[in-house]
């Protein structure tokens, strides 16, 4: 089964080896057309706590770590290279 890969704009780092990733997607109103966002806080594996606030990563799905955490960073990027 293929994995899902997400990007998401991290919002929370404060737990060890994991951070709160914000992941938002644009939805059609079938009805009236309108593009709405729709947005979801995903936890995420991080094994060095290298992901600081504000960065956008790239997280990927995996088996369970614990309750919540089904979901690993597989790539960090800054805003500087972004530019």
């Amino acid at each position: 089964m293929p994995r899902r890969i997400l990007q998401g704009q991290v919002v929370s780092e404060k737990n060890d080896k994991t951070i709160t990733v914000l992941v938002e997607r644009r939805v059609r109103n079938p009805l009236y057309k309108k593009v709405v966002r729709r947005s979801k806080k995903l936890m995420a594996h991080d094994e060095n706590n290298q992901a600081k606030v504000g960065q956008n990563v790239l997280i990927r799905e995996c088996r369970p770590k614990s309750k919540r955490k089904c979901w690993e960073v597989i790539d960090r990027k800054n805003e500087e290279e972004q530019k």
